[in-house]
């Protein structure tokens, strides 16, 4: 049985053809915004506000002080700005310095969180210091909040 070879340009192709539909793919099923320390918000059906009545966009948190071994929090308003009900999560990331999530962590009461089209609901953010906060004088991070798209 003979094999063919197929031309490099093929191959590579054939590899960007399924990076776009998994990327496509992933964009259809899930949506999801970031809130950078500072910067802008790009939003895809859903929306994170500074007030309840969902009219003025959060975008970015100040934290302001903490000292070693206590926590703060701050409310936020998640919106579904879609047509269909979302599942919520959170992560963080890019945090600076680099370790400061070693002694930093933030945590929110509306992991898994359904939420119907249209709906909005507050949700506490909670940042905790450790007490052993190291050499940590000041630090940031990036808090992404997303929506991932349930079957009705």
């Amino acid at each position: 049985m003979e094999m063919r070879k197929i031309s490099t340009g093929a191959a590579i192709a054939i590899a960007a053809t399924g990076l776009f539909l998994t990327l496509l793919t992933t964009g259809l099923l899930m949506s999801q915004q970031t809130i950078p320390s500072t910067g802008t918000i790009t939003t895809v059906n859903i929306g994170v506000y500074r007030d309840s009545s969902c009219t003025q966009n959060a975008t970015s948190v100040d934290w302001g002080s903490i000292y070693p071994g206590n926590s703060t929090t701050k409310i936020v308003y998640v919106k579904n700005t879609g047509s269909l009900p979302i599942k919520l999560s959170m992560t963080t990331g890019s945090w600076m310095p680099s370790n400061a999530n070693t002694y930093i962590s933030l945590s929110w009461n509306r992991e898994s969180t359904v939420l119907s089209a249209g709906q909005s609901i507050d949700a506490t953010l909670t940042l905790s210091a450790s007490s052993d906060a190291g050499n940590i004088t000041s630090f940031s991070c990036n808090i992404t909040i997303t929506g991932t798209e349930q079957a009705t």
